[in-house]
Protein backbone atom coordinates (compact mmCIF):
# COMPACT_ATOMS: atom_id res chain seq x y z
CA UNK A 1 0.00 0.00 0.00
CA UNK A 2 1.60 3.30 -1.01
CA UNK A 3 2.51 5.62 1.79
CA UNK A 4 1.32 9.16 1.97
CA UNK A 5 3.81 11.88 1.17
CA UNK A 6 5.23 13.46 4.31
CA UNK A 7 4.99 17.23 4.80
CA UNK A 8 8.67 17.61 3.95
CA UNK A 9 8.18 16.20 0.47
CA UNK A 10 5.00 18.18 -0.34
CA UNK A 11 6.85 21.33 -1.53
CA UNK A 12 8.85 19.19 -3.97
CA UNK A 13 5.62 17.59 -5.20
CA UNK A 14 3.94 20.99 -5.67
CA UNK A 15 6.99 22.31 -7.55
CA UNK A 16 6.96 19.26 -9.80
CA UNK A 17 3.27 19.78 -10.70
CA UNK A 18 3.83 23.49 -11.22
CA UNK A 19 6.76 22.71 -13.52
CA UNK A 20 4.65 20.26 -15.54
CA UNK A 21 1.79 22.77 -15.77
CA UNK A 22 4.17 25.51 -16.89
CA UNK A 23 5.76 23.23 -19.47
CA UNK A 24 2.30 22.44 -20.86
CA UNK A 25 1.17 26.07 -20.97
CA UNK A 26 4.37 27.61 -22.25
CA UNK A 27 4.49 25.79 -25.54
CA UNK A 28 6.08 28.77 -27.24
CA UNK A 29 7.82 27.93 -30.49
CA UNK A 30 11.31 29.33 -31.24
CA UNK A 31 9.78 31.40 -34.04
CA UNK A 32 7.51 33.26 -31.64
CA UNK A 33 9.58 36.48 -31.70
CA UNK A 34 7.91 39.47 -33.33
CA UNK A 35 9.72 41.98 -35.50
CA UNK A 36 9.91 44.40 -32.58
CA UNK A 37 11.92 41.91 -30.51
CA UNK A 38 9.04 41.15 -28.13
CA UNK A 39 7.41 37.75 -27.89
CA UNK A 40 4.37 37.09 -30.06
CA UNK A 41 2.18 34.75 -28.02
CA UNK A 42 -0.90 34.84 -30.24
CA UNK A 43 -0.32 31.32 -31.58
CA UNK A 44 0.97 29.78 -28.37
CA UNK A 45 -0.82 27.62 -25.85
CA UNK A 46 -0.30 30.23 -23.15
CA UNK A 47 -1.92 32.86 -25.36
CA UNK A 48 -4.97 30.70 -26.01
CA UNK A 49 -5.21 29.97 -22.29
CA UNK A 50 -5.10 33.69 -21.46
CA UNK A 51 -7.89 34.41 -23.95
CA UNK A 52 -9.97 31.58 -22.48
CA UNK A 53 -9.47 33.02 -18.97
CA UNK A 54 -10.60 36.46 -20.16
CA UNK A 55 -13.68 35.03 -21.91
CA UNK A 56 -14.61 33.02 -18.81
CA UNK A 57 -14.19 36.09 -16.59
CA UNK A 58 -16.42 38.16 -18.84
CA UNK A 59 -19.04 35.42 -18.96
CA UNK A 60 -19.21 35.62 -15.15
CA UNK A 61 -19.48 39.42 -15.36
CA UNK A 62 -22.40 39.17 -17.79
CA UNK A 63 -24.10 36.65 -15.49
CA UNK A 64 -23.84 38.97 -12.48
CA UNK A 65 -27.61 39.41 -12.28
CA UNK A 66 -28.16 35.64 -12.10
CA UNK A 67 -25.27 34.44 -9.93
CA UNK A 68 -25.13 37.55 -7.68
CA UNK A 69 -21.32 37.74 -7.85
CA UNK A 70 -19.83 41.22 -7.96
CA UNK A 71 -18.33 41.90 -11.38
CA UNK A 72 -14.90 42.90 -10.02
CA UNK A 73 -14.08 39.42 -8.68
CA UNK A 74 -13.58 37.46 -11.94
CA UNK A 75 -11.69 40.19 -13.80
CA UNK A 76 -9.32 40.78 -10.87
CA UNK A 77 -8.37 37.10 -10.85
CA UNK A 78 -8.18 36.99 -14.66
CA UNK A 79 -5.82 39.99 -14.71
CA UNK A 80 -3.56 38.31 -12.17
CA UNK A 81 -3.44 35.05 -14.14
CA UNK A 82 -2.82 36.74 -17.51
CA UNK A 83 0.06 38.88 -16.27
CA UNK A 84 1.53 35.96 -14.29
CA UNK A 85 1.62 33.95 -17.51
CA UNK A 86 3.28 36.85 -19.32
CA UNK A 87 5.83 37.25 -16.54
CA UNK A 88 6.66 33.54 -16.59
CA UNK A 89 7.20 33.49 -20.36
CA UNK A 90 9.40 36.57 -20.33
CA UNK A 91 11.47 35.31 -17.39
CA UNK A 92 12.09 32.06 -19.29
CA UNK A 93 13.31 34.08 -22.27
CA UNK A 94 15.47 36.45 -20.24
CA UNK A 95 13.27 39.48 -21.02
CA UNK A 96 11.74 40.21 -17.62
CA UNK A 97 12.48 43.95 -17.94
CA UNK A 98 10.15 44.19 -20.96
CA UNK A 99 7.19 42.58 -19.19
CA UNK A 100 7.77 44.67 -16.06
CA UNK A 101 7.83 47.89 -18.11
CA UNK A 102 4.65 46.89 -19.97
CA UNK A 103 2.84 46.14 -16.71
CA UNK A 104 3.86 49.48 -15.20
CA UNK A 105 2.70 51.40 -18.28
CA UNK A 106 -0.68 49.65 -18.23
CA UNK A 107 -1.02 50.22 -14.49
CA UNK A 108 -0.31 53.94 -14.99
CA UNK A 109 -3.15 54.10 -17.53
CA UNK A 110 -5.55 52.72 -14.93
CA UNK A 111 -4.20 54.82 -12.05
CA UNK A 112 -4.93 58.09 -13.84
CA UNK A 113 -8.42 56.90 -14.69
CA UNK A 114 -9.11 55.59 -11.18
CA UNK A 115 -8.03 58.77 -9.38
CA UNK A 116 -10.09 60.89 -11.77
CA UNK A 117 -13.18 58.76 -11.18
CA UNK A 118 -12.58 58.58 -7.44
CA UNK A 119 -12.68 62.37 -7.11
CA UNK A 120 -15.80 62.61 -9.29
CA UNK A 121 -17.55 59.89 -7.26
CA UNK A 122 -16.56 61.63 -4.00
CA UNK A 123 -18.15 64.88 -5.15
CA UNK A 124 -21.30 63.09 -6.28
CA UNK A 125 -21.52 61.32 -2.91
CA UNK A 126 -20.97 64.64 -1.12
CA UNK A 127 -23.82 66.24 -3.07
CA UNK A 128 -26.01 63.25 -2.31
CA UNK A 129 -25.21 63.53 1.42
CA UNK A 130 -26.08 67.25 1.30
CA UNK A 131 -29.45 66.18 -0.25
CA UNK A 132 -28.96 67.90 -3.62
CA UNK A 133 -30.44 64.95 -5.51
CA UNK A 134 -33.23 64.45 -2.98
CA UNK A 135 -34.28 68.08 -3.51
CA UNK A 136 -34.41 67.55 -7.27
CA UNK A 137 -36.52 64.41 -6.88
CA UNK A 138 -38.85 66.17 -4.46
CA UNK A 139 -39.38 69.04 -6.90
CA UNK A 140 -40.28 66.66 -9.72
CA UNK A 141 -42.72 64.71 -7.55
CA UNK A 142 -44.33 67.87 -6.17
CA UNK A 143 -45.23 69.06 -9.68
CA UNK A 144 -47.45 66.01 -10.26
CA UNK A 145 -46.46 65.36 -13.87
CA UNK A 146 -48.32 62.73 -15.92
CA UNK A 147 -46.56 59.62 -17.20
CA UNK A 148 -45.70 61.02 -20.63
CA UNK A 149 -44.37 64.29 -19.23
CA UNK A 150 -42.34 62.38 -16.66
CA UNK A 151 -40.98 60.15 -19.44
CA UNK A 152 -39.69 63.16 -21.38
CA UNK A 153 -38.57 65.06 -18.30
CA UNK A 154 -36.47 62.23 -16.86
CA UNK A 155 -35.02 61.41 -20.28
CA UNK A 156 -34.26 65.06 -21.03
CA UNK A 157 -32.64 65.59 -17.63
CA UNK A 158 -30.59 62.42 -18.09
CA UNK A 159 -29.33 63.77 -21.44
CA UNK A 160 -28.50 67.19 -19.93
CA UNK A 161 -26.98 66.06 -16.63
CA UNK A 162 -24.90 63.11 -17.82
CA UNK A 163 -22.26 65.28 -19.56
CA UNK A 164 -21.50 66.78 -16.13
CA UNK A 165 -22.38 64.14 -13.53
CA UNK A 166 -21.54 61.08 -15.75
CA UNK A 167 -24.06 58.68 -17.26
CA UNK A 168 -23.99 56.16 -14.41
CA UNK A 169 -24.86 58.63 -11.64
CA UNK A 170 -27.46 60.40 -13.77
CA UNK A 171 -29.19 57.16 -14.74
CA UNK A 172 -29.43 56.06 -11.11
CA UNK A 173 -30.90 59.41 -10.05
CA UNK A 174 -33.57 59.46 -12.78
CA UNK A 175 -34.38 55.79 -12.16
CA UNK A 176 -35.04 56.61 -8.49
CA UNK A 177 -37.55 59.25 -9.58
CA UNK A 178 -39.37 56.92 -11.98
CA UNK A 179 -39.60 53.96 -9.61
CA UNK A 180 -40.96 56.15 -6.81
CA UNK A 181 -43.57 57.95 -8.93
CA UNK A 182 -44.79 54.91 -10.90
CA UNK A 183 -44.40 52.30 -8.19
CA UNK A 184 -46.00 49.01 -9.24
CA UNK A 185 -46.40 49.91 -12.94
CA UNK A 186 -43.69 47.62 -14.30
CA UNK A 187 -44.43 48.26 -17.99
CA UNK A 188 -44.03 52.01 -17.61
CA UNK A 189 -40.94 51.70 -15.41
CA UNK A 190 -39.32 49.44 -18.02
CA UNK A 191 -39.98 51.94 -20.83
CA UNK A 192 -38.88 54.92 -18.76
CA UNK A 193 -35.69 53.16 -17.64
CA UNK A 194 -34.81 52.25 -21.24
CA UNK A 195 -35.29 55.89 -22.17
CA UNK A 196 -33.10 56.99 -19.26
CA UNK A 197 -30.27 54.59 -20.15
CA UNK A 198 -30.33 55.66 -23.82
CA UNK A 199 -30.46 59.35 -22.88
CA UNK A 200 -27.68 59.09 -20.28
CA UNK A 201 -25.38 57.21 -22.67
CA UNK A 202 -26.13 59.66 -25.50
CA UNK A 203 -25.56 62.68 -23.27
CA UNK A 204 -22.31 61.21 -21.99
CA UNK A 205 -20.99 60.71 -25.52
CA UNK A 206 -20.41 64.43 -26.23
CA UNK A 207 -18.56 65.27 -23.01
CA UNK A 208 -15.18 64.17 -21.62
CA UNK A 209 -16.85 63.73 -18.23
CA UNK A 210 -19.97 61.95 -19.46
CA UNK A 211 -18.60 58.44 -19.83
CA UNK A 212 -15.51 56.41 -19.04
CA UNK A 213 -14.83 55.96 -22.76
CA UNK A 214 -14.90 59.69 -23.53
CA UNK A 215 -12.66 60.31 -20.53
CA UNK A 216 -10.21 57.72 -21.85
CA UNK A 217 -10.21 59.31 -25.32
CA UNK A 218 -9.66 62.77 -23.86
CA UNK A 219 -6.85 61.64 -21.55
CA UNK A 220 -5.18 59.86 -24.48
CA UNK A 221 -5.17 63.15 -26.41
CA UNK A 222 -7.09 61.77 -29.41
CA UNK A 223 -9.88 64.38 -29.11
CA UNK A 224 -9.51 67.82 -27.53
CA UNK A 225 -11.93 68.98 -24.83
CA UNK A 226 -13.96 71.37 -27.02
CA UNK A 227 -14.10 68.91 -29.92
CA UNK A 228 -16.39 66.52 -28.03
CA UNK A 229 -19.24 69.01 -28.41
CA UNK A 230 -19.17 68.40 -32.17
CA UNK A 231 -21.00 65.18 -31.30
CA UNK A 232 -23.91 67.01 -29.64
CA UNK A 233 -26.38 66.77 -32.54
CA UNK A 234 -25.57 63.11 -33.41
CA UNK A 235 -26.01 62.24 -29.71
CA UNK A 236 -29.28 64.20 -29.57
CA UNK A 237 -30.62 62.26 -32.57
CA UNK A 238 -29.57 59.01 -30.90
CA UNK A 239 -31.74 59.92 -27.91
CA UNK A 240 -34.74 61.49 -29.67
CA UNK A 241 -35.58 58.83 -32.26
CA UNK A 242 -36.18 55.90 -29.84
CA UNK A 243 -37.72 58.28 -27.28
CA UNK A 244 -40.29 59.57 -29.78
CA UNK A 245 -41.28 56.04 -30.78
CA UNK A 246 -41.46 54.69 -27.20
CA UNK A 247 -43.47 57.70 -25.99
CA UNK A 248 -46.31 56.66 -28.33
CA UNK A 249 -46.80 53.54 -26.20
CA UNK A 250 -47.12 55.40 -22.88
CA UNK A 251 -50.59 55.86 -21.43
CA UNK A 252 -51.67 59.44 -20.83
CA UNK A 253 -52.39 59.10 -17.12
CA UNK A 254 -51.36 61.02 -14.04
CA UNK A 255 -49.71 58.97 -11.28
CA UNK A 256 -50.60 59.45 -7.65
CA UNK A 257 -47.31 60.83 -6.41
CA UNK A 258 -46.33 61.10 -2.78
CA UNK A 259 -43.70 63.69 -1.97
CA UNK A 260 -41.95 65.22 0.99
CA UNK A 261 -40.42 68.63 1.48
CA UNK A 262 -36.63 68.44 1.30
CA UNK A 263 -34.25 71.06 2.66
CA UNK A 264 -30.71 71.24 1.39
CA UNK A 265 -28.08 70.71 4.05
CA UNK A 266 -25.64 73.46 4.88
CA UNK A 267 -22.98 73.95 2.18
CA UNK A 268 -24.84 72.01 -0.55
CA UNK A 269 -24.78 74.80 -3.13
CA UNK A 270 -21.15 75.60 -2.40
CA UNK A 271 -20.16 71.95 -2.95
CA UNK A 272 -21.86 72.06 -6.36
CA UNK A 273 -19.82 75.18 -7.19
CA UNK A 274 -16.63 73.49 -5.96
CA UNK A 275 -17.39 70.53 -8.25
CA UNK A 276 -17.71 72.88 -11.22
CA UNK A 277 -14.46 74.60 -10.16
CA UNK A 278 -12.76 71.19 -9.95
CA UNK A 279 -13.85 70.30 -13.48
CA UNK A 280 -12.60 73.69 -14.70
CA UNK A 281 -9.25 73.10 -12.99
CA UNK A 282 -8.92 69.69 -14.67
CA UNK A 283 -9.69 71.18 -18.07
CA UNK A 284 -7.20 74.02 -17.59
CA UNK A 285 -4.46 71.61 -16.51
CA UNK A 286 -4.91 69.69 -19.74
CA UNK A 287 -5.52 72.59 -22.16
CA UNK A 288 -3.11 75.23 -20.82
CA UNK A 289 -0.41 73.25 -19.02
CA UNK A 290 -0.54 70.02 -21.12
CA UNK A 291 -0.60 68.00 -17.91
CA UNK A 292 -2.95 65.05 -17.21
CA UNK A 293 -6.46 66.17 -16.13
CA UNK A 294 -6.15 63.99 -13.03
CA UNK A 295 -3.89 66.68 -11.55
CA UNK A 296 -6.78 69.15 -11.59
CA UNK A 297 -9.19 66.58 -10.16
CA UNK A 298 -6.92 65.73 -7.23
CA UNK A 299 -6.47 69.45 -6.60
CA UNK A 300 -10.25 69.70 -6.55
CA UNK A 301 -10.36 66.99 -3.90
CA UNK A 302 -8.23 69.35 -1.83
CA UNK A 303 -10.86 72.07 -2.35
CA UNK A 304 -13.50 69.74 -0.92
CA UNK A 305 -11.29 68.76 2.03
CA UNK A 306 -10.67 72.40 2.96
CA UNK A 307 -14.41 73.13 2.72
CA UNK A 308 -15.18 70.05 4.80
CA UNK A 309 -12.77 71.33 7.44
CA UNK A 310 -14.61 74.68 7.44
CA UNK A 311 -18.01 72.93 7.77
CA UNK A 312 -16.84 70.89 10.75
CA UNK A 313 -15.23 73.80 12.60
CA UNK A 314 -18.18 76.13 12.04
CA UNK A 315 -20.89 73.53 12.75
CA UNK A 316 -21.39 74.35 16.49
CA UNK A 317 -21.88 78.07 15.77
CA UNK A 318 -24.23 77.29 12.89
CA UNK A 319 -26.32 74.91 15.00
CA UNK A 320 -26.56 77.46 17.81
CA UNK A 321 -27.81 80.21 15.48
CA UNK A 322 -30.39 77.89 13.91
CA UNK A 323 -31.52 76.62 17.30
CA UNK A 324 -32.18 80.19 18.47
CA UNK A 325 -33.99 81.09 15.25
CA UNK A 326 -36.23 78.00 15.28
CA UNK A 327 -36.96 78.45 19.00
CA UNK A 328 -38.22 81.98 18.38
CA UNK A 329 -40.45 80.68 15.59
CA UNK A 330 -41.64 77.74 17.66
CA UNK A 331 -40.66 75.35 14.82
CA UNK A 332 -40.37 72.11 16.78
CA UNK A 333 -39.95 70.00 13.64
CA UNK A 334 -36.82 71.89 12.59
CA UNK A 335 -35.48 71.77 16.16
CA UNK A 336 -35.91 68.00 16.17
CA UNK A 337 -34.04 67.71 12.87
CA UNK A 338 -31.09 69.66 14.29
CA UNK A 339 -30.56 66.87 16.79
CA UNK A 340 -29.70 64.45 13.99
CA UNK A 341 -27.10 66.66 12.28
CA UNK A 342 -23.70 64.97 11.89
CA UNK A 343 -20.44 66.68 10.84
CA UNK A 344 -19.48 66.48 7.17
CA UNK A 345 -16.67 63.96 6.60
CA UNK A 346 -14.89 63.90 3.23
CA UNK A 347 -13.32 60.49 3.85
CA UNK A 348 -16.77 59.04 4.48
CA UNK A 349 -17.68 60.19 0.98
CA UNK A 350 -14.48 58.64 -0.43
CA UNK A 351 -15.31 55.35 1.29
CA UNK A 352 -18.76 55.33 -0.33
CA UNK A 353 -17.33 55.45 -3.86
CA UNK A 354 -18.26 52.60 -6.21
CA UNK A 355 -15.24 50.49 -5.36
CA UNK A 356 -16.62 47.44 -7.14
CA UNK A 357 -16.80 49.52 -10.32
CA UNK A 358 -13.29 50.92 -9.85
CA UNK A 359 -11.84 47.45 -9.24
CA UNK A 360 -13.77 46.13 -12.24
CA UNK A 361 -12.12 48.82 -14.38
CA UNK A 362 -8.72 47.78 -13.01
CA UNK A 363 -9.34 44.17 -13.98
CA UNK A 364 -10.59 45.05 -17.44
CA UNK A 365 -7.77 47.49 -18.22
CA UNK A 366 -5.09 45.06 -17.01
CA UNK A 367 -6.65 42.09 -18.86
CA UNK A 368 -6.91 43.97 -22.15
CA UNK A 369 -3.44 45.44 -21.66
CA UNK A 370 -2.02 41.97 -21.08
CA UNK A 371 -3.73 40.51 -24.15
CA UNK A 372 -2.49 43.48 -26.13
CA UNK A 373 1.07 42.88 -24.97
CA UNK A 374 0.72 39.27 -26.10
CA UNK A 375 -0.12 40.54 -29.60
CA UNK A 376 -3.87 40.03 -29.85
CA UNK A 377 -4.73 43.71 -30.22
CA UNK A 378 -2.32 43.92 -33.13
CA UNK A 379 -4.16 41.05 -34.81
CA UNK A 380 -7.51 42.72 -34.09
CA UNK A 381 -6.28 46.03 -35.46
CA UNK A 382 -5.05 44.39 -38.65
CA UNK A 383 -8.30 42.45 -39.07
CA UNK A 384 -10.56 45.48 -38.54
CA UNK A 385 -8.62 48.53 -39.63
CA UNK A 386 -6.59 46.90 -42.43
CA UNK A 387 -8.90 44.15 -43.62
CA UNK A 388 -11.92 46.48 -43.35
CA UNK A 389 -12.25 50.23 -43.74
CA UNK A 390 -12.19 52.41 -40.60
CA UNK A 391 -15.86 53.45 -40.88
CA UNK A 392 -17.12 49.86 -40.94
CA UNK A 393 -14.74 48.88 -38.13
CA UNK A 394 -15.86 51.73 -35.88
CA UNK A 395 -19.55 51.01 -36.48
CA UNK A 396 -19.13 47.29 -35.76
CA UNK A 397 -17.11 47.99 -32.61
CA UNK A 398 -19.99 50.15 -31.36
CA UNK A 399 -22.34 47.18 -31.70
CA UNK A 400 -19.75 44.88 -30.09
CA UNK A 401 -19.62 47.24 -27.09
CA UNK A 402 -23.25 46.35 -26.34
CA UNK A 403 -22.12 42.80 -25.58
CA UNK A 404 -18.56 43.19 -24.32
CA UNK A 405 -19.02 46.63 -22.65
CA UNK A 406 -17.64 49.80 -24.16
CA UNK A 407 -14.73 50.22 -21.74
CA UNK A 408 -12.58 47.27 -22.94
CA UNK A 409 -13.55 48.08 -26.54
CA UNK A 410 -12.33 51.67 -26.25
CA UNK A 411 -9.24 50.65 -24.31
CA UNK A 412 -8.40 48.15 -27.04
CA UNK A 413 -8.81 50.79 -29.79
CA UNK A 414 -6.65 53.30 -27.89
CA UNK A 415 -4.00 50.65 -27.33
CA UNK A 416 -4.04 49.68 -31.02
CA UNK A 417 -4.00 53.39 -32.02
CA UNK A 418 -4.97 52.77 -35.68
CA UNK A 419 -3.99 55.38 -38.25
CA UNK A 420 -7.29 57.08 -39.09
CA UNK A 421 -8.70 60.56 -39.60
CA UNK A 422 -9.96 62.83 -36.83
CA UNK A 423 -13.54 62.23 -37.95
CA UNK A 424 -13.02 58.51 -37.43
CA UNK A 425 -11.77 59.08 -33.87
CA UNK A 426 -14.92 61.09 -33.23
CA UNK A 427 -16.95 58.27 -34.80
CA UNK A 428 -15.53 55.56 -32.53
CA UNK A 429 -16.07 57.89 -29.56
CA UNK A 430 -19.73 58.20 -30.57
CA UNK A 431 -20.36 54.55 -31.41
CA UNK A 432 -18.64 53.19 -28.30
CA UNK A 433 -20.58 55.66 -26.17
CA UNK A 434 -24.07 55.03 -27.56
CA UNK A 435 -23.64 51.46 -28.83
CA UNK A 436 -23.91 50.14 -25.29
CA UNK A 437 -27.56 51.26 -25.24
CA UNK A 438 -28.51 48.41 -27.57
CA UNK A 439 -28.53 45.98 -24.63
CA UNK A 440 -29.12 46.53 -20.92
CA UNK A 441 -25.72 44.99 -20.11
CA UNK A 442 -23.90 47.13 -22.69
CA UNK A 443 -23.14 50.04 -20.38
CA UNK A 444 -22.47 50.76 -16.73
CA UNK A 445 -25.67 52.82 -16.64
CA UNK A 446 -27.77 49.91 -17.88
CA UNK A 447 -26.25 47.42 -15.45
CA UNK A 448 -26.74 49.81 -12.51
CA UNK A 449 -30.37 50.58 -13.40
CA UNK A 450 -31.14 46.85 -13.72
CA UNK A 451 -30.02 46.49 -10.13
CA UNK A 452 -31.99 49.50 -8.89
CA UNK A 453 -35.23 48.67 -10.74
CA UNK A 454 -34.89 44.93 -10.28
CA UNK A 455 -37.87 43.04 -11.64
CA UNK A 456 -39.22 46.01 -13.61
CA UNK A 457 -36.31 46.88 -15.90
CA UNK A 458 -34.90 43.61 -17.24
CA UNK A 459 -32.61 42.32 -19.97
CA UNK A 460 -35.49 40.92 -22.02
CA UNK A 461 -37.61 44.03 -21.47
CA UNK A 462 -34.81 46.13 -22.94
CA UNK A 463 -34.12 43.65 -25.74
CA UNK A 464 -37.68 44.02 -27.11
CA UNK A 465 -36.92 47.69 -27.87
CA UNK A 466 -33.42 47.11 -29.28
CA UNK A 467 -34.58 47.50 -32.93
CA UNK A 468 -35.92 50.98 -32.07
CA UNK A 469 -32.66 51.89 -30.32
CA UNK A 470 -30.75 50.58 -33.34
CA UNK A 471 -32.58 53.11 -35.54
CA UNK A 472 -31.28 55.89 -33.32
CA UNK A 473 -27.78 54.36 -33.45
CA UNK A 474 -27.73 54.30 -37.26
CA UNK A 475 -29.23 57.80 -37.53
CA UNK A 476 -26.62 59.28 -35.16
CA UNK A 477 -23.80 57.87 -37.30
CA UNK A 478 -25.31 59.31 -40.48
CA UNK A 479 -25.80 62.72 -38.84
CA UNK A 480 -22.18 62.76 -37.66
CA UNK A 481 -20.84 61.84 -41.10
CA UNK A 482 -23.03 64.52 -42.69
CA UNK A 483 -22.50 67.41 -40.26
CA UNK A 484 -18.82 66.72 -39.58
CA UNK A 485 -17.75 65.61 -43.04
CA UNK A 486 -14.84 68.07 -42.99
CA UNK A 487 -13.21 66.17 -40.12
CA UNK A 488 -12.89 63.05 -42.29
CA UNK A 489 -9.64 63.34 -44.22
CA UNK A 490 -10.64 60.16 -46.02
CA UNK A 491 -13.88 58.23 -45.95
CA UNK A 492 -11.81 55.11 -45.41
Amino acid sequence: MPTLCQPSCQPRLYRRWLFLLAALLLGVSPSAFAVTGELDLTTSTVGFFAVAIFVLAYALVMAEEKIHMRKSKPVLVAAGIIWSLIGWVYVQNGMSDASEHAFRVTLLEFTELMLFLLVAMTYINAMEERRVFDALRSWMLRKGFNYRTLFWLTGGLAFVLSPIADNLTTALLMCAVVTKVAEGDQRYINLACINIVVAANAGGAFSPFGDITTLMVWQAGMVEFQEFFILFFPALVNFLIPACIMSLFIKDEKPSSVYEDVWLKRGARRIVLLFLLTITTAVMCHVLLHLPPVLGMMTGLGYLQFFGYYLRRSLPRSLERKRERYSRRGDNKKLEQLGGVVPFDVFNRVARAEWDTLLFFYGVVMCVGGLGFMGYLGLLSEALYTGWNATAANIVLGVVSAVVDNIPVMFAVLTMEPDMSHGQWLLITLTAGVGGSLLSIGSAAGVAVMGQARGSYTFMGHLRWSPVILLGYIASILVHMWLNADSFALFS
